[in-house]
């Protein structure tokens, strides 16, 4: 079983039974690139938007925000992120409400580790092919590591916010981000102007290209298809 492609990826497990969470990032934990905790839904929501993990694994029932819950929230910000639950047998019928809610997998308490290890590395698998999204003939974005490069796999030097802003465009791509959603996402708690936001973009395209963001009148931004 080729372990080895987890190395890339970012885990973040939400589970309030401290003794479950040990054991399974006792276990499998080593495997990632990280394996971050949390204790309920509140907090795996926080870590979600600082982190930006590749994979979620949640149990259902926490406190401050149970484990469906939070997910229709991830699901509202990244619709794409996989979702994978830690069920009681007797949470049959949330079961089929996480079904509902896009849930890519559940396991049964108790469960087998090396089992969920194993679901783990054939979804790493499928998600290591849309890892790295070509941008234009010259520019490559890793959407593991966060970074863009050239193809001499040179670093190009991105602020957090603008490796934010590519990976907003590239999760929405072939869609348009409105210029509302945009300015939420990249200064939640901040005030951007229309103004500040052009001169963020002319900023990226310096650093780019002239023509790699595209602006659709009346809709927002997105990843130009000329150059794709």
């Amino acid at each position: 079983m080729p372990k080895n492609v987890l190395k890339e990826f970012k885990v973040l497990l939400v589970e309030d039974e401290s003794n479950i969470a040990k054991l399974l990032k006792d276990a499998i934990g080593d495997y990632f690139f990280s394996f971050t905790l949390a204790k309920n839904g509140q907090e795996g929501l926080e870590k979600m938007k600082t982190i930006k993990p590749d994979i979620i694994i949640t149990d259902i029932m926490m406190p401050k925000l149970d484990g469906l819950a939070m997910t229709e929230k991830i699901k509202q910000i990244d619709e794409s992120i996989p979702v994978i639950v830690l069920s009681a047998f007797s949470e049959k019928e949330k079961l089929l409400n996480a079904i509902d809610i896009g849930i890519t997998k559940y396991f049964i308490k108790p469960f087998d580790p090396d089992e969920v290890l194993e679901y783990l590395v054939s979804l790493a698998i499928k998600l290591d092919k849309k890892r790295v999204f070509k941008l234009s003939e010259d520019l490559y974005f890793d959407r593991n590591k966060n970074n863009l490069f050239d193809k001499n796999d040179k670093i190009i030097n991105l602020t957090k916010r603008e490796k934010d802003f590519l990976y907003l465009l590239i999760k929405n791509h072939p869609n348009s981000v409105s210029v509302e959603k945009i300015k939420k996402t990249l200064w939640e708690k901040e005030e951007a102007t229309d103004e500040r936001l052009r001169t963020f973009i002319k900023r990226i395209r310096a650093k780019t290209s002239k023509t790699l963001i595209k602006n659709i009148s009346g809709q927002g931004y997105l990843i130009s298809p000329d150059n794709i």
